[in-house]
Order: structure tokens, then C-alpha cells, then sequence
């Protein structure tokens, strides 16, 4: 026998490098259950089509027109004439654009911090918990417009809660409460309502999210010494990862279609100053009967919307298929 025959025969099979094969996609497809689901996806998927795609195909359709709104005018093809008018002559879609984003700035923060703060607290056996948390997410299944008038009546400067306060601390006599009728600060008025009715569910979210921290965890980490925030940071916080990552995107979604609130306090003023590009598309097509410019607006902040969530949307696809 040769030594290169020899040497062959003693030398152990090196490990095998199996490559995963790809499979086609109809057969993934087909493989995945998607076939056996899809009499039951249909009716779901229909009206999807229906009653969302449906509306915002036709909303970027009409974005490029001239029309009244009624059947009796024709529409007019204008292409891109009105989001030139939109970005260059609309002084007040640049309001309502800085008035959205502060919006949607501000709800990342206040809400997000305030429900995670409530929630950390109320997942502790304290006494009245279960009327403490009933109570913080009660003002989230109550319509916007009757939060709205219930914050109207109580920035009231003649009869408001704030009013009298202001009179029972000896600060005036309640009518400098001017909040709703003050350019710089309605917007942000209105945007308290919006917290004292977002919280409560942000907390609801995370007090689901909290009940998948392990608690094994939680308890060796005191064991080795770790006080309440070391737990909260290395622990719980990575652990709610998933929970915070919903609960944001879910709050960027409330704020930038927030309109109930700001029709119902404001209307959008004084002088458009707590304009919102939401109210701003309805004011457009259903006040001014400007259909283009309306769908304009709500075109652009389709984009936005799409830009901010599509993200979201990516990464969860790619958690459900590891």
C-alpha cells in the first residue's frame, strides 16, 4: 500500500459543510400552510382591499386632480400642481407639519415614560391596585370628543378646574386661564388631554409585558447584590423590549391621526395655530371643498405614517420567521 493510499485511509473525514438549500417560493409557500389558510384569510383579505387599499389608492389618485367634490364638477387633471401649491404657497400646512411632528416628538416621551412609570408601579401588590389600573384606563375607551369637551370645560377661564384653582391659590381672579385662546400654548394644552387619555392604555400594555419577566431572573439578580435599578436596567427593561417597540409604534400611529381632540378644543386655532395635517386634509376637501389639495395632504402623511411603521412591520415579520 502506497503512503499516500495509507495516508488516505487513516485520515478521519473532515466535518461536512451542509449549505441550507433554499426552496422555491411557491413551495415555501405551499409548505408554510398559506393554501390551507387562505379560504379563511379571504374574507379579511377582501375587505382589507376593499375598505383600506381601496381608499388610499384612491385618496393618491385624486391628490393629482382639481375637483369640488361634487359629481356635477369634473375632475380636472392637474398631475403635481397641487403639492407644489401644497410645499411652496399653503402657509398653514407647514404649521400643521411642525404641530404633527412636535406631536409625535412629545407622545414618545410624556405617554411612553408616564405608562411604563404606572405600569412598574401598579405590577406591585399594593393595596387598591385593581382600581388603580381601572381607574388610570378608563379615559382610554372613552371617545376623543367627549374628552375633548370635558378638557374645554375645565380650561374654562370663567368656571374651569384650572380657573378656580387659580383663584383658591390667590394667582388672579381665573381669567388669565387662557389656554385654549392662546396661540403658543393651545397646542400643547390639547396635547395634555391626549396623555391623560393615552397613558392609561401604554400602562395596560406594559403591565402585559411585564408579566413575561422571569422572575428566576429577578430574584438571582437580588441575590447577587443587584438593587431596584440595576433589576429594572439588566433585567426587566430588556426583557420588555418587545412591549416597548409595540407600544411606540401604536402611539406614533395615535398621534399622527389625532382630530377628534383638536375639532373638538380648537378646531385647529386660534389663527390655525394647533393645526394638524389630519384636520387639515378634512378642513381642505370637506370645508373648502378643495379635493385635490385635501388628498394632498393626506398623501403626505400616508408617506409618514408608511415611513415610521414599515419599519416596525419588517422587524416583527422577521421575529415571527426565526
Amino acid at each position: 500500500m502506497s503512503k499516500l493510499t495509507a495516508t488516505r485511509l487513516e485520515t478521519p473525514p473532515g466535518p461536512v459543510t451542509r449549505h441550507p438549500s433554499k426552496k422555491p417560493l411557491l413551495k415555501r409557500i405551499a409548505g408554510g400552510g398559506f393554501i390551507a389558510a387562505l379560504p379563511f384569510l379571504a374574507p379579511a383579505l377582501a375587505a382589507y382591499v376593499v375598505f383600506v387599499i381601496g381608499p388610499m389608492v384612491t385618496a393618491v389618485r385624486l391628490s393629482l386632480f382639481e375637483w369640488s367634490g361634487f359629481n356635477a364638477d369634473p375632475q380636472v387633471f392637474v398631475g403635481f400642481k397641487n403639492y407644489v401649491r401644497l410645499f411652496t404657497a399653503d402657509p398653514v400646512f407647514w404649521t400643521a407639519m411642525q404641530n404633527t411632528i412636535v406631536w409625535v416628538l412629545l407622545s414618545l416621551v410624556i405617554p411612553t415614560s408616564l405608562g411604563l412609570v404606572m405600569a412598574l408601579a401598579l405590577n406591585r401588590p399594593i393595596f387598591g391596585r385593581n382600581l388603580f389600573r381601572s381607574v388610570f384606563y378608563i379615559p382610554g375607551v372613552l371617545a376623543p370628543i367627549a374628552i375633548a369637551n370635558m378638557w374645554r370645560w375645565m380650561y374654562n377661564p370663567n368656571y374651569g378646574v384650572f380657573s378656580e384653582l387659580a383663584k383658591a391659590w390667590h394667582i388672579g381672579d381665573g381669567s388669565g386661564v387662557t389656554f385654549l385662546s392662546d396661540p403658543k400654548v393651545a397646542i400643547y394644552a390639547i396635547f395634555a388631554a391626549f396623555v391623560w387619555q393615552i397613558a392609561g392604555l401604554n400602562m395596560v400594555l406594559f403591565l402585559a409585558g411585564l408579566q413575561s419577566v422571569s422572575k428566576e431572573l429577578v430574584e438571582s439578580a437580588r441575590l447577587d447584590g443587584a438593587n431596584s435599578w440595576k433589576v429594572f436596567r439588566h433585567v426587566t427593561f430588556p426583557a420588555l423590549r418587545p412591549t416597548v417597540v409595540v407600544v411606540l409604534v401604536l402611539t406614533i400611529v395615535h398621534s399622527i391621526k389625532v382630530f377628534d381632540l383638536v375639532v373638538g378644543m380648537t378646531g385647529g386655532g386660534p389663527a390655525q395655530s394647533s393645526q394638524v395635517l389630519a384636520l387639515w386634509s378634512y378642513s381642505q376637501s370637506f370645508l373648502q371643498h378643495d379635493f385635490g389639495m385635501g388628498n394632498a395632504v393626506a398623501t403626505v402623511l400616508l408617506a409618514i405614517t408608511l415611513v415610521l411603521v414599515i419599519p416596525y412591520l419588517i422587524w416583527s415579520t422577521k421575529g415571527n420567521e426565526d
